[in-house]
């Protein structure tokens, strides 16, 4: 899988680039969508500058919604949105990584965030990778996935979407 960087000013320092199933996030059909999201750890103190997902297939392009948010792992709660991003995603983004922009937060090394997305309009497959719950594929925090923001949803351990956390150099 390709993992070039889209911006020279930014550093990757959280990632999980395996890719061998697919996680599905969007509108599927009418009044069932899906909001699917990702846990992590940060191992640096620094500014956000961009999430990237990696996208195996838009089914129905559209527009997708971002948000970060603090996360207590403890408790599996998420905070409140600290930061929002959109980005229109149409056919053409299929097997490539998708950049959602991200400024203004400052993110504290050991400190848990996590990542939603969602849309209303669009459904999209995301690279995820499967592992098990002996030999998770990702230790770095949590896959989640919802049928609304505002409800509980499933965290997994042995599940992580294809992600890459970048802040500024």
């Amino acid at each position: 899988m390709k993992t070039e960087q889209k911006n020279p000013h930014l550093k990757v320092v959280v990632q999980q680039v395996t890719n061998n199933t697919t996680a599905w996030m969007g509108h599927r059909i009418p009044n069932e969508d899906i909001v699917a999201g990702q846990t992590f750890t940060c191992p640096s103190e620094g500014d956000l500058g961009a999430i990237e997902i990696f996208s195996t297939l838009v089914l129905k392009a559209g527009h997708a919604q971002m948000t970060v948010h603090p996360f207590d792992p403890a408790t599996k709660k998420w905070g409140p949105a600290l930061l929002t991003s959109s980005v229109e995603i149409d056919k053409t983004d299929s097997d490539k990584w998708i950049s959602f922009p991200q400024n203004g937060l400052h993110m504290q090394k050991g400190s848990t965030y996590g990542f939603r997305l969602q849309s209303s309009d669009m459904y999209i497959g995301i690279g995820e990778a499967a592992g098990c719950h002996l030999q998770p594929q990702f230790t770095g925090g949590q896959e989640w996935i919802s049928p609304s923001s505002d409800q509980p949803g499933k965290f997994f351990s042995y599940l992580s979407l294809a992600f890459k956390v970048e802040m500024r150099a």
